[in-house]
């Protein structure tokens, strides 16, 4: 059904976030924002979505994604190899995986996982990019969209830069009625995960995605937006007051690892295994980011300190 020239198509998912939503975006040019994960079960269902529309895979112009994420890539291999394919430059790398940076990855990683104080019978879990992007797509972008940048194709709608979910995040904004397409940076039930990358270039200091997160909600809040169109779950539109509510959840959270840490100090991984005992073996990758963010969090409010130690670096409240 098309709601002011978007229409949603749910896409199920192989990953425990469940359904992604890609968007079918009326203008100049008929663009597919996002494609769910490369799975046969995702193309049956973008092209159940596109039927209900009166549409075929045939008929989509241009696909613009908002970020290098398999759930949302992976489904863009069902469209022609000729259409335009759109995003953030950040994304390349992660869709090229050239050898140079599967090399840079694990590189960044082994340290990273040391400095952590991580066993090393558990890091294979983090960093593995063959993993992540095993639902990906097998093709690169032809052209890329800055922040500030008016959508080919679709004239009223621009991009604004929205990292800290990823590096490569990309939300697109119409002006006129103040329509979000949001991928995954403000989502209604849970807070995006602030996901750890390798900083751009060798040598660069790695990006604070928590402090990155919460500047980009902040500068959605300086913009007139009426509904928010997400990656995943329900259409927002108390935009203002669920972004306050995120960010004044965080802070509290942030506050209370302070208080575990000046009870005992710990490295990252310890303090992991104190806030997820249950799910950090599971999910390490994703309970790292979330405690390595309090603790980036806490360090950019002089709150805790780290130390050196043999068994990694330890942060004392």
């Amino acid at each position: 059904m098309w709601d002011k020239k978007i229409a949603k198509i749910t896409i199920p998912t192989p990953f425990p976030v469940g359904d992604v939503y890609a968007y079918v975006v009326k203008g100049d040019v008929l663009t597919l924002i996002d494609g769910g994960p490369k799975t046969e079960e995702a193309k049956m269902a973008i092209e159940t979505g596109l039927k209900e529309l009166g549409l075929q895979l045939n008929d989509i112009e241009q696909v613009i994604i908002t970020h290098h994420h398999p759930d949302h890539i992976g489904g863009v291999d069902f469209f022609s190899l000729d259409l335009p394919f759109l995003g953030h430059v950040n994304n390349q790398r992660f869709l090229e995986l050239s050898p140079d940076f599967i090399a840079f990855n694990h590189e960044f990683f082994s340290g990273f996982l040391n400095e952590l104080g991580v066993p090393h019978e558990i890091r294979s879990r983090v960093g593995n990019i063959g993993r992540l992007m095993k639902y990906g797509c097998e093709r690169t972008l032809t052209g890329f969209i800055q922040d500030g940048d008016e959508l080919p194709g679709l004239p009223g709608w621009k991009a604004v830069e929205t990292l800290g979910h990823a590096q490569s995040h990309l939300a697109f904004y119409r002006e006129s009625d103040g329509a979000l397409i949001g991928g995954d940076i403000l989502l209604d039930k849970i807070s995006p995960n602030p996901l750890v990358e390798p900083p751009l270039a060798r040598g660069e200091e790695r990006p604070k995605s928590q402090l990155q997160l919460n500047d980009s909600l902040k500068k959605l809040q300086n913009l007139r937006i009426t509904a928010v169109y997400p990656g995943h779950g329900n259409i927002i539109e108390n935009v203002d007051e669920l972004i306050s509510y995120r960010l004044q959840v965080q802070h509290e959270r942030a506050l209370k690892v302070k208080a575990i840490l000046a009870q005992k100090p710990s490295t990252a991984f310890e303090l992991c295994q104190t806030l997820f005992p249950k799910i950090y073996k599971k999910q390490l990758g994703l309970t790292l980011s979330e405690t390595i963010g309090q603790i980036d969090y806490l360090e950019s409010l002089g709150e805790i300190k780290g130390e050196k130690t043999e068994r990694g670096m330890v942060y004392k409240g």
